[in-house]
């Protein structure tokens, strides 16, 4: 009785299969005729995925960007660069650099920007000859620097007002340079954080520089030093722990979002990605996600609010590099854009960075640095420098949409061979 019962079960059982199989096999099949009777692709691009087989490239572009067409995607921008007035750099001699600055904000009708400030008597000998550095010399641009702060109407011409956060006396953490800041606006109070050297960078075989904050009543100062880690490099044998570098705040879901960057390996041969550090607090206790790096490539951390998610300026460093990316749930980034000549150290205004919006408005422009200007590394300076795109909701450029941009020879001649690259193509010519 037991074994008949098990008989009719599996024999229903294989006429199930059985016809599943038959059913996928006639789709398939009704499938391919479909495909063969629809022809080819339709000569004016669909704005939605057309119900038809299409290749992987072409799935992509309808399920990976927010529109087939670069123009039409509000992730997709050009870069434009103007120079900024207000700012002395001494003919770029190399004795003094600002660099790396952090988000603009609008108070009281002037934008603020803060940054790093080196001015020394001698250029930086440069991370391999750090052993030659001491309290005059620096090893490296960021070396043996303070954050200062400057002021403008209209985004263009800035009146530098000085130093906001000095290097604090040793052995106070940051007491060999502070760098890299950027601001938060938290219930009234301002907040900079910034990478806190107390080593010159190379001399422990990297950059070793935890986060450090300082706060104030007003984007003026005095700024009041915490004094204390807030966001210490990783436990022996993590991906961030030698470094925690270019803290950024964004404010979402009531929390502190610090996104920061940080390197997988050793010097020459590093891999840079990016981090998510969460506070309830802006003085902490922040806890690292646990799916961190959150972002694969990029060399600094520039971020901002897009619609309910948030946006990346990803450039430079690792397999993603020249992409705007975007993360619906602040964590789980995707590309939505690959574009060309983005700002080295984009430190966007945004508007709505701290405001915890659930309609992040985009960005228009920014701050963003030119590093080693002169080309010589016996000079070694850094400028400050205006950029402006079109990754907004509510700005219309037409200009900074477009896909087909001619740029001057100039500018691929200084992507020249080196002399050692040009010596070795010379001995043995390659076939």
């Amino acid at each position: 009785m037991i074994i008949h019962r098990n008989f009719k079960y599996r024999a229903i059982a294989f006429a199930l299969i059985g016809s599943v199989l038959f059913n996928s096999c006639a789709q398939k099949q009704v499938e391919k005729n479909a495909r063969q009777d629809e022809g080819g692709f339709p000569f004016h691009l669909p704005e939605e995925k057309p119900k038809r087989a299409l290749s992987a490239a072409m799935e992509r572009i309808y399920t990976d960007y927010a529109s087939p067409r670069p123009e039409q995607n509000e992730l997709f921008s050009q870069f434009k660069y103007t120079e900024l007035e207000g700012f002395d750099y001494k003919d770029h001699d190399g004795t003094i650099s600002r660099r790396d600055p952090s988000k603009t904000i609008l108070y009281k009708g002037k934008y603020y920007v803060w940054y790093t400030h080196r001015e020394t008597p001698v250029p930086p000998v440069g991370i391999p000859n750090a052993s030659k550095s001491n309290d005059t010399i620096p090893s490296s641009d960021w070396d043996l620097a303070d954050i200062y702060y400057a002021t403008s109407e209209d985004g263009f011409i800035w009146e530098e007002q000085g130093v906001a956060i000095p290097r604090p006396p040793a052995p106070n953490v940051g007491h060999r340079s502070v760098t890299t800041t950027d601001i938060l606006v938290w219930k009234g109070k301002y907040y900079l954080y910034y990478q806190a050297f107390s080593v010159a960078s190379g001399k422990n075989g990297g950059d070793d520089c935890p986060v450090a904050v300082s706060y104030a009543d007003s984007p003026d100062g005095p700024w009041i030093p915490y004094n204390q880690v807030v966001i210490p490099n990783g436990a022996e044998g993590e991906w961030d722990q030698n470094s925690i570098h270019d803290p950024y705040p964004l404010v979402h879901n009531g929390k502190i979002y610090l996104y920061y960057k940080s390197d997988f390996g050793e010097r020459p041969d590093l891999v840079r990605m990016q981090g998510l550090a969460i506070a309830d607090d802006p003085l902490g206790p922040f806890t690292k996600h646990p799916l961190n790096p959150v972002i694969t490539s990029g060399h600094e951390t520039s971020l901002f609010p897009f619609k309910e998610g948030v946006a990346a300026l990803v450039y430079k460093d690792g397999p993603e590099h020249n992409t705007v990316q975007y993360a619906e749930d602040w964590v789980n980034f995707e590309i939505a854009s690959i574009t060309e000549l983005m700002p080295y150290a984009a430190a966007p205004y945004v508007p709505d960075a701290f405001t915890d919006t659930k309609n992040g408005r985009g960005i228009s422009w920014g701050i963003a640095h030119f590093i080693n200007v002169t080309d010589n590394w016996n000079k070694f300076s850094s400028k400050l420098v205006r950029f402006d795109c079109d990754l907004s909701q509510d700005l219309h450029d037409p200009e900074m949409k477009k896909h087909r941009v001619v740029h001057s020879p100039e500018v691929y001649l200084q992507q020249g061979l080196s002399k050692k690259q040009r010596k070795l193509r010379s001995e043995k010519p390659l076939k």
